[in-house]
């Protein structure tokens, strides 16, 4: 999707119609930057995109039932509408459109500002003869194949506020969302599909079956509605655990600024950190030491076997039972030649003949001989590996007595802090502890009714799969259960294939989505942290100096550009992964456009310069709204090579004695701020010329 202009009439600050806002897109010059005061408008142009594609406005926009411009509704009649509206030119696969989205406002008798409840929505598309044409596909479905609406936030954000996304209760909304780019959510619609269309195989087969056959499948129905309980159960579970941490996480945050308590919260939280790190190399532990056991414990049992076995073949070698050196085929062949290598003949019947045909049983046993002696070899070396064998057993369960004797140093320490953060004098500090002691319950009572559920899960699968092989081994009577039958096994082993393919999918994506983040954050931060991805999406900051990967609580810039850069990576990762054909029906595009308003927030300096240098590179169009403080010095230098379009928003203002403001841009000066000429307030557009400046 490449953005080719922008237009608005009446909307919010902008009077009337506003010059054609038309947006960079090149190669080299792929940035528009459109610079305006605070107020001035750089929020109502982002929220000018989003609504036109999608009726949608950013949480922080204000008043947003009033969109059209006090101005305009003011200077008709009562009661006559007044149209306000936003068109936007875009490109998509070498095809252009034209989207309209509009609206009317009046004034009532009471000189209130009314909005009509309907919207119009309008799209066109342009023909290789140059011709425009209403498209036969919903104009919605068409811009939800290009860029589906419940990814605009990655698109057009406030940089301010940008730190949302790392917010815990976003990090189900960011798997969702991941879902939706890669195409997992066809898989899952897929999947949801052959589901039902098994339960309505199922229903035809209990219709048509015999007496075995239905009860069989009535005793597999109970069960997978119980099974599908416990799995509606522990999606709850799992979202009051996230609420319950997001609570938990809050009050840690609170307990960290109050004066007295937040260096015991900090010692709380690292020893936290370290009981987490440390429990996990046990379990790491505990699974080495069973698969090692399970492999290599036989050493110990057949070592037993030893002196039986070597008693077995000392008799044997005793009695020539052993014996080896003539192959039995050198035997059979002379046999039936009739005539032994001395010359004499073999006759059937013959004593020389029984002697020779004595020796091929005798020599059949020179096979079993070499395999003797490759098993006393073997014996030997499996002789020799017992000593490793116990000192290897010896260090897994060494460490595992270690780190058990640590976390429960690392307990002790923390029920101590927590103790006197319960008797601490002050009682907000003590309020604040009991609330998470409670949730600390609560969360404990959850994780062990979420493993109760899940082993309960696992029974019903294990009881649904054995009641399947039933199934499948009863012999049906009629050809039309039989059909039935394989058609049930068939859709179940597709729904077992779409889950695996579902699986590898957001592994794969998840592993380069988490690098690619890295790889950007490292390039704009001089902290020695490190991005993470869970499973969950749970984006966080790690900091890993000590040795133990440690969480950070990451400043307000730091989560900025860590917000950016997973942004950037998000689109990077899709561009790559439409190019490599892998997604199956994500959005419709690998192109993707950023608008931006006041992407560089509270950051310092050195920041700054490191954001502006990155930014360019994070899309393939960049649509970037900022103050003039925000566009000083650092920023304004490491983008210039990249803009290709510029515009300044000039706010009248209705104060008599407003203070005017102006921006210098090329050696030219451009009012930012300036007196209205009327009583109203309203934003102009100016395009700034840069035709004869080499940038």
């Amino acid at each position: 999707m490449k953005l080719i202009s922008i237009q608005l009439c009446n909307f919010r600050q902008f009077y009337g119609e506003t010059p054609v806002i038309k947006l960079a897109g090149g190669e080299q010059k792929n940035i528009t930057v459109i610079h305006g005061n605070n107020g001035a408008g750089k929020t109502t142009l982002l929220n000018a995109f989003t609504w036109v594609l999608y009726e949608k406005l950013n949480p922080a926009f204000a008043y947003p039932k009033y969109l059209v411009n006090k101005r305009a509704v003011n200077e008709v009649i009562l009661g006559k509408e007044v149209e306000y509206w936003v068109e936007l030119y875009f490109e998509h696969d070498n095809k252009q459109y034209k989207i309209k989205r509009k609206g009317t406002a009046y004034l009532d008798k009471t000189k209130n500002i009314q909005h009509s409840s309907r919207i119009d929505f309008f799209m066109q598309f342009a023909g290789d003869n140059g011709k425009w044409y209403i498209p036969t596909q919903q104009p919605v479905d068409i811009i939800q194949t290009i860029l589906p609406e419940s990814l605009h936030d990655y698109f057009f954000f406030d940089g301010e506020h940008i730190d949302h996304i790392l917010r815990y209760g976003e990090k189900n909304k960011i798997a969702e969302d991941t879902k939706e780019l890669i195409g997992v959510k066809v898989l899952e619609r897929a999947i949801e599909h052959l589901k039902k269309a098994r339960q309505n195989l199922t229903k035809e087969l209990k219709d048509i079956g015999d007496i075995e056959t239905k009860q069989l499948l009535k005793e597999q129905s109970k069960k997978e509605a119980e099974r599908d309980k416990l799995t509606q159960n522990q999606e709850k579970i799992t979202q009051e655990l996230t609420q319950l941490e997001a609570t938990k996480k809050e009050i840690a945050n609170r307990l960290l600024q109050l004066s007295g308590a937040s260096e015991l919260q900090k010692l709380k939280q690292n020893l936290e950190a370290q009981e987490t790190k440390i429990r996990k190399n046990l379990v790491e532990e505990g699974n080495n030491l069973k698969n090692y056991l399970s492999s290599k414990a036989y050493i110990v049992f057949l070592l037993e076997l030893q002196p039986i076995i070597n008693n077995i073949l000392s008799h044997s070698r005793a009695n020539n039972q052993l014996s080896s050196g003539i192959k039995p085929q050198f035997i059979h062949q002379l046999l039936q030649q009739r005539r032994c290598i001395c010359g004499l003949e073999l006759n059937e019947g013959s004593e020389h003949y029984h002697q020779v045909k004595t020796l091929m049983y005798q020599t059949g046993m020179a096979n079993t001989e070499e395999a003797i002696i490759r098993l006393e070899s073997q014996m030997e070396y499996i002789q020799r590996q017992l000593p490793d064998f116990w000192q290897k057993l010896d260090t897994y369960q060494a460490n595992i007595s270690k780190w058990r004797i640590e976390i429960s140093h690392i307990e002790t320490e923390l029920d101590e802090v927590t103790e006197k953060l319960r008797k601490f004098p002050n009682e907000d500090i003590q309020q604040l502890q009991n609330s998470l002691d409670g949730l600390e319950i609560e969360i404990k009572k959850l994780t062990l009714e979420q493993g109760v559920n899940k082993q309960k899960i696992e029974s019903f699968n294990q009881e649904i799969e054995a009641i399947n092989k039933k199934i499948n081994k009863h012999q049906m009577q009629e050809e039309k259960q039989a059909v039935a039958q394989r058609r049930i096994k068939a859709t179940e082993e597709a729904i077992e294939r779409l889950i695996e393919v579902r699986g590898r999918l957001e592994r794969q994506f998840r592993v380069s989505l988490e690098k690619k983040v890295q790889e950007i954050f490292a390039s704009i931060s001089f902290t020695p942290y490190f991005p993470r991805i869970r499973e969950n999406y749970e984006l966080e900051l790690i900091e890993n100096t000590s040795g133990i990967a440690m969480t950070v609580a990451a400043s307000t810039g730091e989560n900025q550009i860590l917000s950016l850069s997973f942004i950037g990576a998000i689109m990077d990762r899709v561009r790559a992964w439409s190019q490599q054909k892998n997604t199956l029906m994500g959005p419709d595009t690998s192109t993707f456009p950023i608008v931006m308003d006041s992407p560089f927030g509270s950051l310092d300096q050195i920041y700054r310069r490191q954001v502006a240098k990155s930014i360019p590179q994070l899309a393939n169009q960049l649509i970037v709204l900022a103050s003039k403080t925000q566009w000083r010095g650092e920023v304004a230098t490491e983008m210039a090579n990249f803009i290709g379009k510029e515009y300044v928003l000039v706010y009248n203002s209705s104060k008599p004695d407003c203070q005017e403001d102006a921006i210098d841009l090329y050696g030219k000066f451009y009012p930012l701020v300036k007196t209205s000429p009327n009583q109203f307030e309203y934003t102009e557009i100016l395009e700034v010329e840069t035709t004869n400046y080499d940038y």
